[in-house]
C-alpha cells in the first residue's frame, strides 16, 4: 500500500485515517460519542467529509483526517466499531483497512486497483472504488440537527444569554436593572422573513452573567423570552434542551458571533457579529427630581389648573373579548330571530330575558349567548351596565363610578354605544324569552256522531245449501 508505513510502534499506519459510514444518521451518532469524551481539536482543522458513491450506486460516508499517531487512530476505530463503522488509513486515494484484533500490527493489500476514482479502500472482507458526490460542511451538520428535550438543562449559577421579543425588551431592561442583576443588553438584527416584510426581525440580546434564584422560573416560562445556555464560545443552545453533538468539543463555530440553538424543530439564529452590550443600569430610566404643588378640588380649573372632567369613551380592547351576555336584534334581523328560537335548547329559551324596543329586541343571559350568533353583542361591565364586545371603557374607573357618572339609574339598564349616545331600557320591560315567544291559536269546534243504534242492530246469519254432483244441471241458457 503506498503511502503506508510502520510507526514506533510497529502498527501499519498512514498520514490520513478515513471512516466509511454507511448513513448521515450514523455520522452524527459518531461525532456524538467521539466529542463526549475528546474535543475535535487535533483533527479539525484537516476534517474532510465526504458524500461517496459506489459503481453499484449505493451513498455512503467518508470521514478522513490526519491520522496522527496510533493512539489517536485506536480511539477512532473503537468509535466507528461502536457507530457501525469501517476504520481505513492511507494516504490521499488508497486506504486500508486499520488494525484490529485479528491483527494487531495492521493490514496490507496484496494488490492496486488500476483506478481513477477519488477513494479505493481495501478491507479483509471487500475492495470498493468511490466517486465523491458532495462535501459535507461540520458546521453546517451541527446547524442541522435539531435539540432534543434535557429537563436537567436549566439555569443554573452561571452566565447565560437571553433573546426578547421587541414587545418585551424594555419592560425586561427595567426589570434586570431595577433587581440590579449583572446584565448587559443590545439589539440584534436579521433580514426580513419574506418579502411582505417591510422592516427587519429585531430582538433584544441580553447577556446575563448570574440570575437569583427567585427569577428563573419566571424568565424561562415567560411568552416571548427564552434562556440560552453556553455550550461553548460562540454557540448557546436554549434552556431545557441538549445538542446531539456535544458543541464545546466542536470548534467550528466563530467566537466573534454567535448561534443560538432552539428547541420545538425550529431553525437556529445566527448572529454574524455581537451588537454592542450596554450594562442594562446605565439604560434604565433615570428619576427626575419632583416639585410639591397644592391639591384642587376635583374639577375646579382655573388659569394654572384645567379641568380634569372626561366623558367616558369606548376604545378598542387589547385583551380578549370577555362574555356574550346581551345582543341587540335590529327590527331588520328579527325575522331570522324567530327561524333561531325553533333550534334553541329548552334551558336557554327558560334563561333568556327579552325586551322589545323600537330598535329591535334586547336579550340578555347570564350564562352566556354565544348560542344565538345574531346581532350586536354586549359584554357586563356593571350589574347594570353593558359595554360592546372588543371594546372597553376610557379612562379606566371602577365599574362602580362609572356607574356613578351614568346618574346610578337603578331602575334602568344601560347599554354604552361607540360614538352614540348611550341606550337605557326598564328593567321591567325585560321578559322571559318563552312567555313572549307564543301566540294564541285559534280552534274549531267540532261534532260528535253517536252509534248506540248501529251497535245494538242483529247481525244476520247466511249459510249455503249442497251443491250437489251436477250443480249446474238445472241451470237455463241466458237469453
Amino acid at each position: 500500500m503506498p503511502g503506508v508505513g510502520l510507526d514506533v510502534r510497529g502498527v501499519a499506519l498512514g498520514s490520513r485515517g478515513l471512516v466509511l459510514l454507511p448513513s448521515l444518521d450514523r455520522l452524527v451518532a459518531f461525532f456524538a460519542v467521539y466529542t463526549a469524551e475528546q474535543a475535535l481539536d487535533g483533527i479539525a482543522g484537516s476534517l474532510a467529509i465526504d458524500v461517496v458513491r459506489s459503481k453499484l450506486g449505493a451513498r455512503e460516508i467518508a470521514l478522513s483526517f490526519d491520522a496522527g499517531s496510533s493512539d489517536r487512530m485506536d480511539r477512532v476505530a473503537e468509535v466507528a466499531r461502536l457507530t457501525g463503522g469501517f476504520t481505513f488509513t492511507g494516504t490521499s486515494r488508497h486506504y486500508v483497512q486499520y488494525r484490529d484484533a485479528g491483527a494487531p500490527f495492521g493490514y496490507d493489500a496484496s494488490e492496486i486497483i488500476p483506478t481513477d476514482a477519488a477513494i479505493a479502500l481495501y478491507h479483509n472482507t471487500f475492495s470498493q472504488a468511490y466517486a465523491v458526490e458532495r462535501k459535507l460542511e461540520l458546521g453546517s451538520l451541527l446547524r442541522r440537527l435539531a435539540p432534543h428535550p434535557d429537563p436537567g438543562a436549566g439555569i443554573e449559577d452561571r452566565p447565560f444569554w437571553l433573546l426578547s421579543e421587541p414587545g418585551l425588551g424594555a419592560s425586561l431592561l427595567g426589570y434586570l436593572a431595577r433587581s440590579r442583576v449583572d446584565a448587559r443588553v443590545g439589539i440584534v438584527e436579521w433580514p426580513p422573513e419574506t418579502s411582505f416584510d417591510d422592516a427587519p426581525l429585531r430582538r433584544f440580546l441580553f447577556s446575563v452573567q448570574e440570575l437569583p434564584a427567585r427569577m428563573r422560573g419566571p424568565l424561562v416560562s415567560t411568552p416571548g423570552i427564552s434562556a440560552f445556555l453556553p455550550a461553548s464560545p460562540g454557540v448557546a443552545v436554549e434552556c431545557g434542551y441538549g445538542h446531539p453533538i456535544t458543541l464545546r468539543s466542536c470548534p467550528v463555530f466563530d467566537e466573534r458571533g454567535l448561534v443560538l440553538f432552539r428547541g420545538r424543530g425550529e431553525p437556529p439564529l445566527e448572529v454574524d457579529k455581537l451588537p454592542v452590550l450596554a450594562d442594562v443600569r446605565s439604560l434604565g430610566r433615570t428619576e427626575q427630581p419632583f416639585e410639591e404643588l397644592a391639591v384642587l378640588s376635583h374639577g375646579v380649573g382655573g388659569s394654572c389648573a384645567p379641568e380634569l372632567l372626561l366623558r367616558p369613551k369606548l376604545v378598542p380592547a387589547l385583551g380578549p373579548p370577555g362574555r356574550v351576555q346581551a345582543t341587540l336584534v335590529g327590527n331588520d334581523e328579527l325575522p331570522l330571530l324567530r327561524k333561531l328560537v325553533y333550534a334553541l335548547g329548552a334551558d336557554a329559551i327558560r334563561s333568556i330575558r327579552i325586551a322589545v324596543t323600537e330598535l329591535g329586541a334586547f336579550l340578555l343571559r347570564e350564562q352566556g349567548l354565544e348560542l344565538l350568533p345574531l346581532g350586536t353583542f354586549f359584554r357586563r361591565e356593571h350589574p347594570s351596565i353593558f359595554v360592546p364586545s372588543g371594546y372597553e371603557v376610557a379612562p379606566r374607573v371602577r365599574p362602580d363610578m362609572l356607574f356613578a357618572a351614568l346618574g346610578a339609574p337603578a331602575d334602568r339598564i344601560v347599554f354604552l354605544r361607540p360614538g352614540q349616545a348611550p341606550l337605557a331600557v326598564l328593567r321591567d320591560g325585560f321578559s322571559p324569552l318563552e312567555s313572549a315567544l307564543l301566540e294564541a291559536e285559534r280552534w274549531a269546534p267540532l261534532s260528535s256522531a253517536s252509534f248506540e243504534s248501529q251497535l245494538s242492530a242483529e247481525i244476520p246469519t247466511v249459510w249455503l245449501d249442497p251443491l250437489g254432483f251436477r250443480p249446474l244441471g238445472k241451470a237455463e241458457p241466458a237469453p
